[in-house]
């Protein structure tokens, strides 16, 4: 998928998903401004038209669109999954560039995953507090039913 590709695909989940939830481009501004980006409805709908969106923003937006930067950036069709679709790694080929360009994006979000290390379940952990929604970049954390 070539970098138009994506974008367009991001453009499309950006409108696509605001819709379906119902809100105005306004809206999403106000749920973007209470989660620490500014911006505006004109350039909402810009990126809704295509322009690029600064990848350290994808958290913001996919919270702002109750879904997953996974979902927005077209990896599956559940916007509350934070796993890509097994039918996309079947679909591409490490030739057609899709999958080297998306493990760049996900090299890049890995970067803004905030991490702890050592791992202290939390019943151990004195001082623990629940994670912040956007501090999970790729969506919900994952429980096990």
């Amino acid at each position: 998928m070539s970098a138009p590709d994506r974008s367009l695909v991001l453009a499309l989940r950006l409108r696509d998903r605001r819709r379906s939830l119902g809100l105005t481009q306004q809206q999403v501004v106000r749920r973007l401004s209470g989660l620490g980006i500014t911006t505006t409805n004109k350039a909402l709908s810009s990126h809704e038209h295509g322009a690029g969106i600064d990848v350290a923003k994808l958290p913001e937006f996919a919270a702002a669109l109750d879904c997953t930067v996974t979902y927005l950036l077209g990896l599956t069709e559940d916007p509350s999954s934070w796993q890509p679709d097994a039918q996309l790694g079947a679909r591409s080929s490490p030739s057609d560039g899709r999958t080297s360009a998306v493990r760049q994006v996900l090299d890049v979000l890995e970067d803004q995953i905030p991490t702890a290390e050592p791992f202290v379940p939390a019943e151990q952990a004195p001082d623990a507090r629940p994670m912040p929604a956007k501090s999970w970049i790729l969506g919900p954390y994952p429980t096990t039913h």
